[in-house]
């Protein structure tokens, strides 16, 4: 457990937030009345992520009645994943925790992950043991999560989300990676310190709809499966090998059919269409896979901020300074940066 110091929080809480006007003021007081609890000074910096409804309006009242609350507000959508990555940025507490917006992780359950953070953890993530989705919505999360240890490199817990506490020091080691596909919870993963999980009840949402609709889901998969798996470039080496294979051994069938017995079949033009189309859609495919990883780099390379500030509420001038600074260091200097 890191020291505390002076004029320093000890627990921040991050909660990224996309249009979620009818959601900010009951988060508000659940997470207020929760992080009372813990005894101990706290913030809470919600990221607005380009909101286009009175998200931000409503940040700004509870940001005006309580020194406590900070806000990071977002030029544009940025993306779940970089907003949690900002509010860690922005964090100052020995001890932070990540929580949506939306009340599907309750606020209550924060206590608890501070207690074991207490014990000496360096991460205490949240294990969804039920939710409140569709069935098919259910079983998509399931397949990914195991699909995604199965395949994964490192260990990733199982039905574990962004939701979780994390030590300075392993926060710290996620604010030094400049990486711009961000995959939270498997850079949490990866890091290492002392981990444990803690089950909870993930609620259904309080209000709207979710704002991670199939499109966003099947990205978040991507980046989990591509940047920590090599199975997909693998794959495509043990593919061309296995046609390989069996390419050569029809041509050795062939010409001993032709050469010993004088026999040689009937070649027609379904056949060598379908041949044709079945090796087409081989190489199409291999060359997506390797296409999907050489994009990324290419994305790396451009060495872009991860995202830009449009605004922020109560943070002092020194704290913003600082801020930028840190910032600005991971992706080296620009003078036309923002943040």
């Amino acid at each position: 457990m890191s020291a505390v110091t002076a004029g320093v929080p000890t627990l921040s809480l991050v909660v990224p937030m996309y249009n979620e006007e009818e959601t900010v003021p009951i988060f508000y007081r659940r997470a207020v009345a929760a992080l009372e609890q813990t005894a101990v000074p706290f913030e809470i910096v919600f990221v607005d992520d380009g909101s286009t409804d009175a998200t931000f309006e409503r940040l700004r009242v509870l940001a005006q009645g309580d020194a406590r609350i900070k806000v990071v507000r977002f030029s544009r959508n940025f993306g779940h994943q970089t907003a949690v990555t900002a509010g860690l940025h922005y964090a100052r507490g020995a001890a932070v925790a990540v929580i949506d917006g939306d009340l599907q992780d309750p606020p209550e359950f924060v206590p608890r992950l501070f207690e074991k953070w207490c014990e000496g953890f360096d991460v205490v993530y949240a294990v969804r043991r039920t939710r409140k989705e569709n069935v098919l919505k259910r079983a998509a999360y399931r397949l990914f999560y195991r699909l995604l240890r199965r395949l994964s490199y490192i260990d990733i817990p199982l039905d574990s989300g962004d939701f979780a506490i994390m030590d300075r020091r392993v926060v710290d080691e996620l604010n030094a990676m400049p990486e711009r596909n961000r995959f939270v919870r498997g850079i949490r993963a990866w890091v290492g310190f002392r981990q444990v999980g803690l089950e909870y009840d993930r609620e259904p949402r309080f209000a709207g709809e979710s704002k991670y609709p199939l499109s966003k889901l099947i990205k978040l998969a991507y980046d989990g499966l591509i940047s920590y798996s090599f199975v997909p470039l693998r794959m495509v080496t043990h593919l061309g090998f296995l046609i390989s294979v069996v390419a050569f051994a029809a041509v050795v069938y062939l010409l001993t059919l032709r050469v010993v017995y004088g026999e040689h079949l009937i070649t027609g033009w379904t056949s060598t269409v379908v041949i044709v189309l079945f090796l087409g859609g081989i190489q199409l495919l291999s060359l997506g896979i390797l296409g999907e990883y050489v994009g990324r780099i290419f994305d790396e390379v451009k060495r872009r901020p991860l995202y830009v500030v449009k605004e922020t509420l109560g943070f002092d001038t020194a704290t913003e300074m600082a801020l930028r600074g840190s910032v600005e260091t991971q992706v080296g200097p620009r003078p036309a940066m923002r943040l």
